[in-house]
């Protein structure tokens, strides 16, 4: 009975602890909101269901990020090293998309604070139907800012991107090429430690039987 209640509880742990990592709240995110079950009312709308998911996740969002962080330090030496230049390529992968965003951010706060200010000090200055062009104006130079910024940050971090993707590419087979000489190296000697203890037992034999 014990055994069974320590089992029990075991296994609750697991899956809390794959419950909160940033994959069980993806797959909880896509099944209350993308997909809601049949036991959620059918009259939710989805802003509501998002509301419900940030009021009931949000703060499990930091343990999700170091459970992430734990499971995938315990899961990276235990493999081979292509597996640890799996992992970096893909930590320096969204590294890079999340500093392009913060980028893009911050540009779209800035800008919008200027056009903001440049506006209001243009409608002081103004008057009449003068306003309507002053209006159009700001809103297309906000508008192509804007555009040329997401367009450059973009493409940055695309070249970023594809730069990691091929020199990790090219670091995989170097590694692989690595991997399967070694392995090759070891079963050759391998052979030839089993070839020469075959030919020192035939020696021995022989020489024990007068041959």
């Amino acid at each position: 009975m014990a055994e069974q209640m320590t089992g029990a509880t075991v296994d609750e742990n697991r899956g809390s602890l794959r419950a909160d990592t940033l994959y069980g709240l993806l797959h909880r995110w896509i099944s209350m909101i993308i997909f809601p079950d049949s036991s959620s009312p059918a009259s939710t709308s989805l802003l509501e269901r998002i509301k419900i998911f940030v009021s009931e996740n949000g703060s499990r969002l930091r343990e999700a990020s170091r459970n992430t962080r734990r499971t995938v330090l315990l899961w990276t030496p235990r493999g081979s090293p292509l597996r640890t230049l799996l992992v970096i390529s893909a930590g320096t992968m969204s590294l890079l998309i999340l500093s392009g965003v913060v980028v893009f951010i911050l540009f779209f706060a800035a800008a919008t604070v200027n056009a903001i200010i440049v506006y209001l000090v243009l409608f002081f200055a103004s008057t009449g139907g003068f306003m309507v062009l002053l209006f159009a104006y700001v809103a297309s130079v906000y508008i192509g800012a804007l555009s040329v910024a997401a367009f450059l940050i973009s493409n940055a971090t695309i070249s970023a991107i594809a730069a990691v993707a091929v020199t990790t590419g090219w670091a995989g087979v170097i590694l692989g090429v690595w991997s399967g000489t070694k392995k090759s190296l070891e079963i050759a000697n391998y052979s030839f430690t089993l070839m020469r203890s075959a030919h020192s037992a035939y020696s021995s034999q022989l020489t024990y039987l007068g041959v």
